[in-house]
């Protein structure tokens, strides 16, 4: 019998309660459905000095062990992540010393992932350069102002490469973790793991964190904002940078170079989003052809659409339409 998978979840004070025990209760849940056939997960929660930690919510979350007891071979690391509110901006909590930590833990590590804002502790210990990674859309911004050597992705609810995983937080984390489970032990698994928890879908990793409903109202007097919330109003019109930069009054290489800073992502890139994303919703909920998702959308054509959805979800409208419908 080999031995169990060891997950360890690191945590510090002002994390998100369900940035760890989500994950945490999928990998414990797969175990114990698995049985004694095959191996399961045995998961420790690790906090700096073991101690118990106040999350965000104000619950205490009690540690299995501090983190200089983390030893042996740790075949799932992940790292939660907290943030604060400081002047109207949501900023990412950097504890470091769950950073000093991962500079010497992360390498020997067999799956290494992040769980929200932990995407920022990640890049602070110097373990996404060169990677594509994803964070929650509050702060994807600033993971890519912070970190030019990380290519961020907002959009993704998770993502993989190679033995890194990134993913949006909060819910998706549990997203994650049911897909580790599918690469340890099959998808027939990891789906009765999801419908025990109840879980609505098992979502794939392309699925957008980003929605139309939870695009927040422009802040008074921003004109960023207001062009943002103008974009997603005509999104069947002609929306490229030379465009938006006039709305604006700005150049078209200063337009873009704001637009990155505020947002994390280029104007052609957040364009193209809000175009899947409406086009996703008409196949959810309308019974619209290709042809008329594609201009209602503002994605042209029936292939500018099969071409969106390959390249952003890694699947066909039709395929998308049949499995979230």
């Amino acid at each position: 019998m080999l031995p169990p998978h060891r997950v360890v979840v690191a945590a510090f004070p002002g994390v998100e309660l369900l940035n760890v025990t989500g994950p945490a209760e999928v990998f414990s849940m797969a175990g114990r459905i698995a049985g004694s056939a095959r191996p399961g997960y045995t998961v420790r929660i690790a906090t700096a000095g073991g101690e118990p930690v106040a999350t965000s919510g104000g619950i205490r979350l009690m540690a299995d062990l501090a983190l200089d007891e983390v030893d042996g071979d740790v075949d799932t690391l992940l790292v939660s992540g907290a943030v604060r509110v400081r002047d109207h901006e949501v900023e990412p909590v950097l504890d470091r010393r769950i950073v000093d930590w991962l500079r010497e833990v992360a390498p020997g590590t067999g799956r290494l992932g992040s769980v929200c804002s932990g995407a920022h502790l990640l890049a602070a210990a110097g373990l996404l350069d060169g990677r594509t990674a994803t964070t929650h859309w509050r702060t994807a911004g600033r993971l890519a102002a912070d970190h030019p050597l990380v290519t961020v992705d907002p959009d993704p609810i998770f993502i993989r490469e190679g033995r890194l995983w990134t993913c949006v937080g909060i819910a998706s984390g549990m997203d994650m973790a049911l897909a580790m489970v599918t690469e340890d032990h099959g998808p027939a698994l990891a789906l009765a793991t999801a419908r025990t928890m109840v879980m609505y879908v098992k979502r794939a990793g392309g699925q957008s964190q980003f929605s139309v409903p939870l695009t927040p109202p422009a802040a008074p007097g921003d004109r960023l904002d207001d062009l943002r919330v103008w974009i997603g109003e005509h999104l069947a019109e002609d929306l490229s940078a030379e465009v938006l930069a006039a709305r604006l009054h700005l150049g078209v290489r200063h337009f873009s170079r704001v637009f990155r800073r505020r947002t994390g992502t280029t104007p052609a890139a957040y364009v193209e989003s809000l175009r899947l994303e409406a086009a996703r919703r008409l196949l959810q909920d309308s019974a619209h052809g290709l042809p008329e998702i594609a201009a209602l959308s503002g994605l042209g054509s029936v292939e500018s659409l099969h071409r969106s959805f390959r390249r952003r979800l890694g699947t066909t409208p039709a395929e998308y339409r049949r499995r979230f419908r």
